[in-house]
Formats: C-alpha cells, sequence, structure tokens
C-alpha cells in the first residue's frame, strides 16, 4: 500500500526497521549505563549531595529563586519588546516603498548576523560610557538590549515569512473589494498567519529564555545558570547535582512555554479557518523566503 508521499514498508523493511529500532535502544542503554556507573564512581549520586534541594529550603531562596527570578524578568522583557518589533520590521519588509523595506532589510539582516552575546557585551559597555546607569542595573539592561535587538530580527524574518506563505489570492480578493494595503494586512493577512508563525515564534522564545544564560556567563548578571557556582560551593562542591536540578527547572519554564503555546494555536486553528500552512523554524533561520519583492 502506497501513500502520495511516501511507499509503505514491505516485510523486509519492516523487519529491517525494528533491528534499527532495538539497535538504537541497546545503545542508548548501554550509554546510560556508562554514565550511571561514572557518576556513581565519583559519589555524584550520594543523598548528601541531593539531599540540600529536598530537606532544606535555603538553596531555593538563597540562590535558586533569585536567579530564577532575574532570569524570568529579563526574558519577560526581552519578550515584550521583540515581540512587537519583530512584527513592525517584518511587515516593514514587505513594504512597496523602496526606502522603507531597504532600511528595515539592512536592520535585520545585520543585527541577525552578529552573535547575540557580542550584542550584550557591547551594549553593556554602551551603557557604562554613555548612561547613567548604575553598576548593579547594568547587566540586566545589557542583557534585555542584546535580546531584543537579535531576537526582533529573527521574529521579523519569522512574521515576513508567515505572511508569504499565505496564498496569493488572499492579497489579490482583499484588494478586488477595495481594501488599502494597510487595511488588507491588518484584516486579511495577519490574522491568517498568526497561526502559521506560532511554532516558529514560541521556538525563538524558548531561545530567549536560554540566551539570558549568557549574561552570568559575561556580564556578572545573576541569573538562574550562574547560581550554580557559589551554590555549589557552599554546599560540598555538588556540581553535578546543582547543574541537573537548574537544567530541571529550565526545562519545566520551556515545557510551560511550549505548552501554552500548542493550547493557543489549537484554539486559534479551532475559531477560524487557516490555511494550514506553518513556517518552519530553518526556513528564517539563514535563507530568505522568496518574492519579498512583491
Amino acid at each position: 500500500m502506497t501513500s502520495v508521499l511516501y511507499d509503505a514498508p514491505g516485510p523486509r523493511a519492516k523487519r529491517r526497521n525494528i533491528l534499527y529500532s532495538i539497535g538504537f535502544l541497546v545503545v542508548l542503554a548501554a550509554a546510560a549505563y556508562w554514565v550511571y556507573t561514572k557518576l556513581d564512581e565519583k559519589n555524584q549520586l550520594e543523598w548528601v549531595k541531593w539531599k540540600p534541594f529536598f530537606t532544606d529550603s535555603r538553596p531555593w531562596e538563597t540562590y535558586i529563586w533569585p536567579g530564577l527570578e532575574n532570569t524570568l524578568t529579563a526574558a519577560a522583557f526581552a519578550m515584550l519588546i521583540a515581540l512587537p518589533l519583530g512584527a513592525v520590521f517584518g511587515i516593514a519588509r514587505l513594504s512597496d516603498h523602496a526606502w522603507v523595506r531597504w532600511p528595515s532589510g539592512a536592520v535585520v539582516e545585520f543585527f541577525r548576523a552578529i552573535p547575540v552575546l557580542i550584542l550584550m557585551v557591547f551594549a553593556n559597555a554602551a551603557l557604562a560610557e554613555f548612561t547613567d546607569v548604575s553598576s548593579e542595573d547594568r547587566p540586566l539592561y545589557a542583557v534585555v538590549t542584546g535580546l531584543v535587538l537579535y531576537n526582533a530580527s529573527v521574529l521579523a524574518e519569522i512574521v515576513r515569512a508567515g505572511i508569504l506563505s499565505l496564498p496569493k489570492g488572499q492579497s489579490e480578493a482583499a484588494m478586488a473589494i477595495g481594501l488599502r494595503k494597510g487595511q488588507t494586512m491588518r484584516s486579511v493577512l495577519l490574522p491568517q498567519s498568526v497561526t502559521a508563525m506560532l511554532p516558529a515564534i514560541v521556538s525563538q522564545l524558548v531561545v530567549i529564555v536560554k540566551d539570558t544564560a549568557l549574561g552570568g556567563a559575561m556580564l556578572t548578571f545573576s541569573e538562574l545558570l550562574a547560581s550554580v557556582r557559589p551554590m555549589s560551593a557552599a554546599y560540598g562542591a555538588n556540581t553535578i547535582a546543582c547543574f541537573t536540578i537548574v537544567a530541571l527547572i529550565f526545562v519545566v519554564i520551556n515545557f510551560i512555554l511550549t505548552t501554552f503555546a500548542s493550547w493557543l494555536e489549537g484554539r486559534l486553528r479551532r475559531g477560524k479557518k487557516s490555511t494550514g500552512a506553518v513556517v518552519p523554524v530553518a526556513a528564517v533561520a539563514g535563507t530568505q523566503a522568496t518574492g519579498a519583492e512583491h
């Protein structure tokens, strides 16, 4: 039995796939056992190293919660600024006016090409040189600035690709009934493209949350990951346990974010008819969507 997209596997292919799956599980189990034995040899699995996180509130109150609060603060500010800014630049790149389209494209391509860590470092230096921001608040401002500049540029490409993914007949139909370009964008194109853009937007929001850790690595920003070193030193150099707890917190945060986005996407799709198009993350990572000149 065949499909439009692929040929259904036959008996030999099914047996081969089963063997591959078994082989993969064996290799995975062997790797997990090797990691377990190595950690056990180094006494990293002893209960004394994990006990403070389950029986004592001090590591949470002193290290984890302040770092988590700073991480969420920086990520929230970056999201709130980068999302509308990215939407503005994404729409501007589709403008019929060259004096709007070309500068917008130059800004997006420039900041998208610079690593976010470099943007944070430059922002920190600029804030120290040209503003009166205190040294305590400067790392937060620098982290948010770097995250906004980079992620707004990426989000601009997501918005542009999402709008271009709609059938051309949508804009033609809007123009046929007398809508101007701005009205077409607000009333026809943007509402329909939201569901197509949502998966890629959520992926970029997850990147924002994780990239806050770069501020702790270079700018002494006391975010969640930066709390590992003093916490490990205070509780007997249990580095593995501290990193594991922090990693699980990041997983939970991003899981909540993606779960909410999946619920929102399903609600939007149920509430209105959609084109079914989805903008893949790879489509905006390095290549330009075609047809931007139209």
